[in-house]
């Protein structure tokens, strides 16, 4: 049985994330290209798939509720600091992004490469940031389930990640080319 305390403020801190998304609209540059709606419905597809895995009961049953860690005081601080730690790091660079955000992969008015705080670190680091934060909500649970959100929510951000890069390549040439190279994608000096 998970431990509902651990897993609340994980979905508090989820709202929080929310909070900020809804907060920053207000400040957004109007977009001058967008992604097509074929890819952005697959893409929220994939993100609902993943959402109902991590967040709701109905994927709670059979081998996808087995337990790949056990449920204990240690796995519910562990998966709650990654939670944390992964809200914290997104909240980060949206902030840092300002104008630039959009859910969808857009080009803004008046776009700029934001290479400091979190982009220092990896060019994607909403998405990183939010797959460290599923982690941890999936280790809360310890059902294979969160484990599959992950990966679901992993394959719609890379899935993602290919058109903005498209988009940055086009837009910034080898501005943004030389960024790919100091910058990895979304693990420090992995990927």
């Amino acid at each position: 049985m998970m431990h509902l305390d651990y897993y609340q403020i994980a979905c508090d801190l989820f709202a929080l994330l929310v909070a900020v998304w809804l907060l920053g609209l207000l400040t957004v540059k109007p977009s001058a290209r967008s992604q097509s709606s074929g890819s952005r419905l697959l893409q929220i597809g994939l993100y609902f798939l993943a959402y109902s895995l991590v967040f709701t009961r109905y994927f709670q049953s059979g081998w996808r509720a087995r337990l790949f860690v056990p449920n204990s005081d240690f796995t519910g601080m562990t998966g709650l600091l990654l939670v944390l730690l992964g809200i914290a790091f997104s909240i980060w660079a949206r902030l840092e992004l300002g104008g630039n955000w959009s859910g969808t992969v857009t080009v803004k008015q008046g776009h700029t490469l934001i290479r400091r705080g979190p982009y220092t670190i990896v060019r994607h680091p909403i998405y990183s940031g939010l797959l460290l934060a599923f982690l941890g909500v999936a280790i809360i649970l310890g059902q294979i389930r969160g484990l599959l959100g992950v990966g679901i929510l992993s394959l719609s951000f890379w899935l993602k990640s290919r058109i903005e890069e498209r988009f940055m390549l086009e837009q910034f040439g080898a501005e943004y080319r030389d960024y790919q190279r100091q910058v990895k994608a979304l693990i420090p000096y992995v990927v």
